[in-house]
């Protein structure tokens, strides 16, 4: 059966517009819309049934009948006028129910939704109902379509270039800034904006400052007479330091704070600062200043906290920060010994922890929050020096998810070895920074 057989098959028992006519053939030819194509069908189909008619032929006048009616195509209409022949009314096309005649529409509807949003690149998805999603498929395969495109395609293709015009903004199908939803049938549609990402570094230059909000574990962040009323536990973190002034420049919902691990509340990140990456879901701005922002946030959080090296990024940033654990860090931690200790002993310190394997069992301090596995963690090198006669400072330069205060204490056995079992003697981490944390992508 060729092209036209096929087409006059089609049209013989449904009703269809020029766009879901010429879809059924979208992979022949190139460089035409489904409209023109189907169009063009029908064109021909008038042109054989008039050829046949006149000849005499009935069957023209019923082709030049199917291709009004159902095709409703007025050329064949006013065909069969001269032939004193009257055509069944038009019909809504079977397929799309006469949608693809509303794309302007519903894309002028869509970009008055999305002038409150900043972006660049855009993507639009299309919901269909149950029910035309099921007829489209009922008719592919009655009429066994291997060269057509999907409803669902040509909505997509066509709304977005009506938006591209307009805006001007590029359509992308990897990481949109807005993903476009509409569904054709009720003329419903959603955006869905995807998230801003910054990423950079930051130093905390206090002790007591969480990385992330601490909600009172009393009332959940209700508030409550133990946390004062504020719901939290620490009324101040690297999240709202850095997230607040964000929020406020993109006009976002709510933000997301990852970082390439966490120091403890009580330990300083000095050195060049620990990379993170900032979420702003829902921003109405992505055109913000970075060196703004970063200058808010030093202004506001002075003497607590810094932020620097702000960049834009994306989510493989974020999981790349995920698996950061493995990244190389360097600690400097003041510890105590319940007794004096001699050079010889802090040699024996440094000897034992330099290129050192150590296996670690989940510290019982965060049991509630982690699994309880032994893990083996490698120090690449361990300086000590005495500050005091039972004080010294230890820098350890190690792999990344090491317990530092569990080196120090042993953990009542779950840290092997530490520096209290290599002196068989109590020792106490006093003050703990964190100098240097090198990811794998700088290394």
């Amino acid at each position: 059966m060729d092209i036209l057989e096929k087409a006059a098959h089609m049209l013989t028992g449904h009703p269809l517009c020029n766009h879901c006519l010429g879809r059924q053939f979208a992979l022949l030819g190139y460089g035409v819309e489904n409209r023109n194509r189907g169009e063009t069908i029908k064109l021909l189909l008038t042109m054989k049934g008039h050829r046949l008619a006149l000849s005499k032929d009935k069957a023209g006048i019923i082709l030049l009948k199917i291709t009004a009616a159902n095709g409703s195509f007025n050329m064949a209409r006013d065909i069969l006028k001269r032939f004193n022949k009257r055509a069944h009314a038009k019909k809504a096309c079977f397929l799309c129910e006469g949608k693809f005649e509303n794309v302007n529409a519903l894309a002028n509807k869509t970009v008055k939704k999305l002038k409150d949003y900043e972006f660049t690149t855009f993507l639009v998805g299309v919901e269909l109902p149950l029910k035309a999603a099921e007829r489209e498929d009922e008719f592919k395969a009655h009429f066994n379509i291997i060269h057509g495109e999907s409803m669902k395609s040509q909505f997509s293709r066509d709304i977005g270039k009506r938006i591209c015009e307009i805006t001007n903004k590029e359509v992308v199908y990897g990481r949109p800034d807005v993903v476009v939803l509409v569904n054709p049938f009720t003329n419903r549609i959603q955006l869905q904006v995807n998230p801003l990402h910054v990423a950079g570094r930051y130093r905390k230059l206090v002790r007591g400052i969480p990385q992330s909000r601490w909600m009172c574990r009393k009332c959940g962040g209700i508030g409550c007479e133990s946390c004062n009323w504020t719901g939290k536990t620490y009324q101040e973190s690297i999240e709202e330091f850095i997230g607040f002034p964000m929020l406020e420049m993109t006009d976002g919902e709510e933000i997301a704070f990852h970082g390439a691990g966490r120091e403890d509340v009580d330990a300083r990140m000095l050195g060049s600062g620990r990379p993170f990456v900032l979420e702003v879901k829902k921003p109405k701005k992505r055109f913000i200043d970075l060196r703004k922002l970063e200058k808010t946030v030093n202004k506001r959080a002075k003497g607590k906290v810094e932020v620097q090296n702000l960049r834009f990024a994306n989510k493989d940033t974020v999981r790349r920060f995920k698996k950061a654990e493995a990244a190389e860090k360097i600690y400097r931690v003041i510890i105590e010994f319940d007794q004096d200790i001699s050079d010889k002993e802090l040699e024996r310190i440094e000897r034992t922890l330099t290129n050192a394997t150590i296996h670690q069992q989940t510290p019982q301090r965060v049991l509630h929050r982690r699994a309880n596995l032994t893990r083996e963690k490698y120090i690449y090198k361990a300086k000590i020096k005495m500050v005091s006669h039972n004080r010294a400072e230890i820098q350890i330069h190690c792999q990344g998810g090491l317990y530092i205060k569990e080196l120090v204490t042993g953990d009542e056995g779950r840290t092997k070895p530490s520096i209290a079992s290599i002196l068989d003697t109590k020792v106490t981490p006093l003050q703990l920074d964190v100098l240097s944390v090198v990811t794998g992508e700088e290394k």
